[in-house]
This record gives structure tokens, C-alpha cells and sequence, in this order.
């Protein structure tokens, strides 16, 4: 399957993301004639290659003959629905200039369809979300993944004034998104390019596993030696069958030497019900040989902060630690068999679409083992049977 991972190291900007494209194979003609269709006087896209702080990449600056003006999200909508690019290519980039007008919306306090945008709205920033709206489906990756975005820091003028990085709108863009401030004093990521890669990724996490095709790298219009301000797209094939059913989760370690067993049970029960994957212990031996236990927690990433605070409020230790995974899980379903016992849930697992683990509900068994006045085991090998049965 053909991935693409955007590493947004330095930030993004609209023009960088399509300048990643086209550096990465995107045809600049086929690009050029979609454009044309827009019906925008006298548009041209000028791609130079250039470097940043040494780094090789190409600069995407629309020349348009007509002049910039601002126009509301229906005007917008109007060139874009009107024009001859694909209806995939009009969806995604009619989805972007909704999230702007809605992003916009609630930092102004109007209707989105009452927004007039500034600079979002000038032709520029039209080309440069349809070009990646184009060349997402042009490139043909089945998904997008990309890195936490750097944003900037410091203050940038708007047409609205001196404003903090990230401004508002971007602000508003990012809700539930992993940021990170810096590396300079400078806005990073544009509301444009916020809103293109909140459309388009479906994972915001490290580097997935891949074997790399190609790489296009697109320039910003920062100037320092020291700072290579480019963003970079990774085009590849996945190397594993079932990267769809992998994700990123969290590893929370803490060790305590005073914990009671009563104690133990309770927090596991807590990290549970706040939302753990899994919570695990291990006897260790600390400093001067006390005994100890390490408590893991398998988490979700956006559960952190909950868990952390389950740990900490109990006084168990003055520090966790964490730590990013990769897991790679099976593609899971759930069937019911008739078991003489009653109706028993199987989990299964499967792999390129053939079963490779099936486990039936500890939780109907027990009820069921309850019911009948028997033993678990014999109500877990009944619902096995009755699930082999059903297969053949």
C-alpha cells in the first residue's frame, strides 16, 4: 500500500506542501492544465529550485494576472465547484476552505458563511490548497500520515494586527493535534497549510514503518543558514500487510517501594476506568535492594495526562516515565455461536483477511459458567467447539 508522511519539522505553509509534491513527482503540466480550469485570469505557477540552509528543494508562487481581493466561503466554493478538476479534488479542497471559514468563525465570532477571507482568501491561497488537493489523489497514496507539527513562536502581523503564534485561526485549526513550539521566533505553520493537513492525514505519529520511494522537499520563505526551512514529504510503500491496523500508544513506568496490596488493586482499577489499555506490574528491586513494583500503563497518546494524574493524586511516586510505541494489531471482529450454555461472543483476529486468532468473552463465559452451575474452563472450550463448528 503507498503511503505518504509529511515531516513538518520546520512547519508548513500551502506552497511548501505543494512544492513537496511536485519536488516528489507530481507532473508540474498536469498540475498547471487542473489549474487552468479554475477560470482565474491569466494564472501561472512559477517552481525554481533553490536551497535552504544547503538543502535542495523547490519554491511554489502562483502568478495571477488579476487582482488579489477577498472573497467569502460561497464565492470560493463557486470557483471551485465550477471548475473541470476531479469531485475527489473538489471535496477535499472544499472540506479545507470549510474548516477555514468555521476555524475563523468562532475566533471572530461569526457565521462561516459571513467570513470574508484575508489572506486565506487571495487567489494564491486558493491555488495553493486546490494544488494539494490535486496532487494528493495525483500521487495515489491510499493514506497520509505526518509528524507533530511545529508551529513557531513569537508573533506574526495579520490583517487583524500583531498577533501570538500560532495565530488564532491555526490555534483553533490544531484542537487535538501534537504541536510543538519553535524552533525559532517566527510563525511556522500558516492557517493554510493547518487546515490542508487536518483534511488530509489520518494519523498524526512518528515514521511509520515503510520502504521509502521517493522524497520531495518543499521550501518555505524563511532565510537562515542554520535552519533549513523546508518541509518534507516521504512517499513509500508499507512494509507489512496491515499497517491500517497499526497505531501509536504510550508506556507509563513508575516504581514504588511503598504500596500496599490493597492499594495496588485499587489504582489498577482506577488506570482502568480512566481509560488504560493495559496495566501491568513487576516485582523490582531498588536502590539499597528494597523490594518494589514497577506499575505499567498501556495507554492511549490523548489519555496521558488523565492517567498521569490517576498516578500522581494516589502520592505513589514524584515521577513517570513515558515513552511513544509503535503497535502493530490485528484486524478484529466479533461473531456469537450457540453453545449449549447460551449465546457466547468470540473475538477474532485476522490477517490479509483469514482468521489467525479467535477468543471467546471472558465476561460471557463467567456469566454463563454462573448460570449452569460450572466451571468456566468448560463453558471456554464449548464456545471454541461451536466456533470451529461454524467455521467448517
Amino acid at each position: 500500500m503507498k503511503i505518504a508522511y509529511f515531516d513538518c519539522f520546520a512547519g508548513a505553509g500551502g506552497d511548501m506542501i505543494a512544492a513537496a509534491m511536485l519536488d516528489a513527482g507530481l507532473g508540474a503540466e498536469f498540475l498547471k492544465a487542473q489549474l487552468a480550469t479554475l477560470g482565474l485570469k491569466n494564472l501561472d505557477i512559477k517552481l525554481t529550485k533553490t536551497s535552504r540552509a544547503g538543502l535542495q528543494a523547490m519554491t511554489f508562487v502562483p502568478v495571477v494576472g488579476e487582482q488579489q481581493q477577498h472573497r467569502n466561503l460561497e464565492q470560493i466554493t463557486e470557483i471551485i465547484s465550477q471548475s473541470k478538476i476531479s469531485e475527489q479534488a473538489k471535496k477535499t479542497a472544499i472540506t479545507i476552505f470549510t474548516k477555514l471559514a468555521q476555524a475563523e468563525a468562532v475566533v471572530h465570532n461569526k457565521d462561516p458563511q459571513d467570513i470574508c477571507f484575508h489572506e486565506i482568501g487571495a487567489i494564491d491561497s486558493i491555488v495553493d490548497i486546490v494544488s494539494a488537493s490535486i496532487g494528493l489523489e495525483a500521487i495515489g497514496v491510499e493514506k497520509v500520515y505526518c509528524s507533530a507539527l511545529s508551529v513557531g513562536g513569537g508573533t506574526v502581523k495579520c490583517a487583524h494586527g500583531l498577533l501570538p503564534v500560532p495565530a488564532p485561526a491555526t490555534a483553533e485549526l490544531l484542537k487535538g493535534i501534537p504541536i510543538i513550539g519553535g524552533p525559532i521566533q517566527s510563525e511556522l505553520l500558516t492557517p493554510t497549510a493547518a487546515a490542508i493537513l487536518t483534511t488530509i492525514v489520518e494519523k498524526f505519529c512518528p515514521l511509520p514503518a515503510m520502504k521509502i520511494e521517493t522524497i520531495g522537499y518543499g521550501a518555505g520563505s524563511l532565510q537562515s543558514e542554520e535552519f533549513p526551512n523546508v518541509l518534507r514529504l516521504i512517499l513509500g510503500q508499507t512494509v507489512t500487510p496491515d499497517l491500517e491496523n497499526a497505531d501509536s500508544v504510550c508506556l507509563l513506568e513508575t516504581n514504588t517501594d511503598d504500596i500496599s496490596g490493597e492499594l495496588l488493586g485499587f489504582i489498577t482499577e482506577n488506570l482502568f476506568e480512566s481509560g488504560a489499555l493495559d496495566v501491568f506490574t513487576t516485582p523490582i528491586y531498588m536502590k539499597q535492594n528494597r523490594p518494589a513494583v514497577q506499575i505499567s500503563v498501556i495507554c492511549k497518546i490523548e489519555d496521558v495526562q488523565r492517567l498521569e494524574r490517576v498516578i500522581f493524586e494516589q502520592g505513589l511516586t514524584f515521577g513517570i516515565r513515558k515513552q511513544i510505541l509503535q503497535r502493530s494489531k490485528l484486524a478484529r471482529n466479533f461473531v456469537t455461536v450457540q453453545t449449549g450454555f447460551g449465546k457466547i461472543k468470540i473475538k477474532t483476529g485476522s490477517l490479509d483477511g483469514k482468521v489467525v486468532n479467535a477468543k471467546p468473552e471472558f465476561s460471557d463465559c463467567r456469566l454463563a459458567a454462573t448460570k449452569h452451575n460450572v466451571s468456566v474452563k468448560t463453558v471456554l472450550d464449548a464456545a471454541i467447539t461451536a466456533y470451529q463448528k461454524d467455521e467448517r
